[in-house]
């Protein structure tokens, strides 16, 4: 490897999958880089629900990382299962859990649990806790530049925005911003399910559970250490979402909002509501438009959500994320010129992402339709090819 590659100074902002990733497939090429990260540690919030690990993307950005092999045990195979109920909690479709030598190429792992696995292979001190960016540019010379909160001005030969759907690193190479979808998700948590909420654990499953009608949701995925973790789906305007339904200082009001929606629905699924614990938190659904490119701009590129942000509905989100934070590095470990390796990865990049971003975009569509009952289990019946209970 040559010293001028060694030298490479690598900035990458935010610390979620796709920065960790590309991180630590850059450490594993031996090439330095630093991360660059808001929150205050690895536990200064709840990182999230769990995800599905595509075979072709998540995975096969483990292989590349070296850690998949570590990832098979803390995943959850089981989490395969998949139920489509209707409102009265009747059995749509259901795909069962995997038995044993099945195999399953999207197990499930909880966000917290693979954000540890990739800090955990990271050398001390490749991410910076606490670090606001106040403001990126490229400087006199032509290199990028972060300025921290702090004032600490940060010069690197590669800028990666790694931070998300309001990155501050986009506008550097696009004036597109996120849109609302007119979709807006509720999140809550039931904790000790199996001993405390015995029904609602048998009505979700193993793996995930998806009850539709009325042009509305509940979505609830089981996640480790006991816990179902709910998704409540409206249409809505994006401001009533966030101030006309949630009450931050009045929990039980906002349960009893919330359930006002589901007036007719199974009680069974309206426990997934009422018997929520901790706060529930608005998460309106944005997205970047479909087909998100940028012009060259040298020494800056973006991935994942900050790339590609788009809704949750073709579970693509931190896989792609992942993929290219491996193919970045992959690129830069591969070629000497910093702008022909960044032409290679996002080359492929945008493609591949807006695909993903044009599947998402339909099946949005599709899961708040009247009959969206019936056009997702028409849609998974063909995917499985007989392969489910019916």
């Amino acid at each position: 490897m040559s010293t001028q590659r060694r030298e490479r100074r690598i900035a990458i902002v935010g610390a979620g999958p796709g920065g960790l990733t590309l991180a630590r497939v850059l450490h594993l090429h031996g090439i330095p880089s630093t991360v660059y990260e808001l929150d205050a540690s690895a536990t200064a919030r709840d990182q999230g629900g769990t995800l599905d690990l595509d075979e072709e993307s998540g995975q096969r950005a483990l292989l590349h990382a070296g850690l998949l092999e570590e990832f098979r045990p803390l995943s959850r195979p089981e989490g395969g299962e998949l139920r489509l109920l209707g409102k009265h909690a009747d059995v749509g479709f259901h795909i069962p859990p995997p038995r044993d030598g099945d195999g399953n190429d999207r197990p499930e792992i909880d966000r917290r649990v693979l954000k540890e696995l990739l800090l955990g292979s990271l050398p001390e001190g490749t991410v910076r806790w606490g670090q606001k960016v106040k403001a990126v540019a490229l400087g006199a010379a032509g290199r990028p530049a972060l300025t921290l909160a702090d004032g600490t001005a940060v010069e690197a030969d590669v800028l990666v925005g790694a931070d998300g759907a309001w990155s501050r690193v986009r506008p550097l190479l696009s004036d597109a911003d996120p849109v609302y979808t007119g979709v807006s998700f509720v999140d809550g948590l039931l904790n000790d399910v199996d001993t405390r909420h015995p029904a609602v654990a048998e009505l979700v499953g193993r793996g995930s559970m998806f009850a539709l009608a009325d042009e509305k949701g509940l979505f609830a995925q089981r996640n480790g250490g006991g816990r179902i973790r709910v998704y409540t789906a409206v249409k809505a305007p994006e401001e009533w979402s966030r101030s006309g339904l949630i009450d931050p200082a009045d929990p039980a009001a906002t349960r009893k909002r919330l359930l006002d929606l589901f007036p007719d629905w199974d009680e069974g699924l309206r426990a997934l509501i009422a018997d929520s614990d901790g706060p529930l938190v608005p998460r309106p659904i944005h997205a970047l438009p479909v087909g998100h490119h940028w012009d060259r701009v040298p020494g800056v590129t973006l991935l994942g959500d900050a790339a590609h942000l788009m809704s949750p509905f073709a579970g693509a989100g931190a896989n792609l994320a992942m993929l290219d934070g491996a193919e970045l590095a992959l690129a830069l470990a591969a070629h000497d010129d910093l702008e022909t390796a960044l032409h290679a990865y996002e080359t492929a990049m945008f493609p591949r992402a807006e695909a993903a971003a044009a599947q998402s975009a339909d099946h949005l569509v599709d899961f708040f339709q009247p009959d969206a009952l019936r056009i997702l289990r028409d849609a998974f019946t063909t995917l499985t090819a007989g392969g489910a209970d019916r």
